[in-house]
């Protein structure tokens, strides 16, 4: 009897962890969800003053918490919720890396936002090149452990370029196995590095070992700041081009409505595709805004192909909009110009 008892209390004690253990233990997957949805008012200044108008234009984003059991089984069940891997969120990047990559994607948001803001309103600028950022280190590089993803390489063997394309050519004309001097900028801090150039891979050309983007950082006489604090990723970039240019304009764009929106913004002024669109619909929706921009991104050939069933942005924004049954009218959009199209004839 009394070693019946200490088994029945064991079990229970065992069941009382394991329950203990799925409402706070995390697991190696992550919970996204609809996120906040932001006035950029309260982000975005021009030239030192804020946006006085009424309505507002806002920035949708994907919340993303680690996952724990019962976190794991409830996503299963609520609406735009999704359970996701780590390698799925990070792409195989550490924690660190994921974080600086997401950064960067933000401050390169901002940059072609703050440009396609200015060309639409007519005023000077430019582009002012800062060095190569480093996106990704190969494991074979002779710089890993020095040179890090975050890190902006400035010079090679004491020279500098004009773009990332002119480095790269530079470092493809010296030798394999030959030393190379790399000044970068770590954490604001200029470092120098001097290694051996490895064979790359792709092209079998010499090489450092590190895949590369341009730095770059917009001089204009126009001063715009945004402040996005921990806000990461490209996905704000068509809301935040909307909201300077209203700024840089001095005009009433909204007519006092609220219009939220998602699409990373390119050089040239297109609206490009994002992750996560129903779940941002949702929090745009819960914020009762009127208008939600989507991108009306291309599905081609190539992609039906490797994920069949993939719909546009747009699609699966009109798709969330339709299962919360909101009046919230969801908006296509290619271009920024588009975008600017509509907010025209919503006089």
């Amino acid at each position: 009897m009394k070693n019946n008892k200490l088994v029945k209390r064991l079990l229970l004690v065992f069941i009382a962890l394991a329950a203990i253990a799925c409402v706070i233990v995390p697991i190696p997957y992550y919970i996204e969800e609809p996120g906040e949805t932001i006035n950029l008012k309260e982000l975005i200044t021009v030239n030192d003053k804020k946006d006085e108008n009424k309505g507002s234009f806002s920035l949708t984003s994907v919340g993303i918490r680690r996952a724990t059991v019962l976190m794991a089984l409830k996503a299963k069940v609520e609406p735009f919720h999704e359970i996701i891997s780590v390698n799925e969120l990070t792409g195989g990047a550490s924690d660190d890396e994921y974080m600086q990559i997401q950064k960067f994607n933000m401050e390169t948001s901002q940059n072609f936002a703050i440009e396609q803001a200015l060309k639409l309103a007519n005023k000077p600028y430019k582009m002012e090149y800062k060095g190569v950022y480093v996106l990704g280190v190969e494991k074979k590089s002779n710089f890993a452990g020095k040179i890090s993803v975050g890190d902006t390489v400035t010079k090679a063997d004491g020279k500098t370029f004009t773009s990332s394309e002119d480095f790269m050519k530079y470092v493809k004309s010296q030798k394999v196995g030959q030393k190379m001097k790399v000044t970068y900028i770590h954490d604001g801090k200029t470092k120098e590095a001097t290694e051996k150039l490895i064979k790359l891979p792709t092209d079998k050309k010499p090489g450092i070992g590190i895949s590369l983007t341009d730095h770059t950082e917009i001089d204009s006489q126009d001063k715009v700041k945004i402040d996005a604090g921990d806000i990461g990723g490209p996905s704000a970039g068509l809301m935040f081009t909307l909201e300077i240019y209203e700024q840089l304009v001095d005009k009433d764009l909204r007519h006092g409505e609220k219009i939220a929106g998602t699409g990373t913004i390119g050089s040239d002024g297109e609206v490009g595709r994002i992750g996560g669109i129903d779940k941002k619909v949702a929090s745009a929706a819960a914020d009762n805004n009127k208008v939600f921009f989507a991108p009306d991104d291309e599905i081609t050939k190539e992609m039906k192909e490797a994920q069949p069933g993939i719909k546009s942005n747009y699609q699966e924004a009109k798709a969330a909009a339709k299962k919360l049954k909101t009046d919230m009218e969801i908006v296509p959009v290619r271009t920024v110009k588009d975008a600017l199209d509509y907010l025209e004839k919503m006089k």
